[in-house]
């Protein structure tokens, strides 16, 4: 059996926003929050997980964050109010961007 893969946006206390891709997103979080986690997030507490949702198997979760990472501010936003946990929720706001 597959994995399923996670897209998640964490929100750092200077309000930027990192993206992510991981199997266990209660675990992932815990470690960024710990320091354990990606180099980006350190020094940068507290940190507050704004948005997680199932995107398919790990091709699928590259392929999502690598759109999500290059969204601008604006559009990241507009992603985390319009969005919902839903996978074809997300799909959707981003095949709207691209056209």
């Amino acid at each position: 059996m597959m994995d399923a893969w996670w897209l998640y946006m964490v929100r750092c206390c200077n309000g930027t926003l990192y993206t992510g891709i991981t199997t266990d997103v209660e675990r992932r979080f815990e470690e960024h929050c710990n320091g354990s986690g990606a180099k980006y997030l350190r020094g940068k507490t507290p940190l507050t997980l704004e948005f997680h949702c199932l995107v398919g198997d790990r091709s699928d979760a590259l392929r999502a964050e690598h759109i999500v990472k290059r969204l601008g501010k604006e559009q990241k936003e507009a992603l985390l109010r319009e969005v919902s946990p839903d996978p074809g929720s997300l799909y959707e706001f981003l095949a709207g961007l691209t056209g």
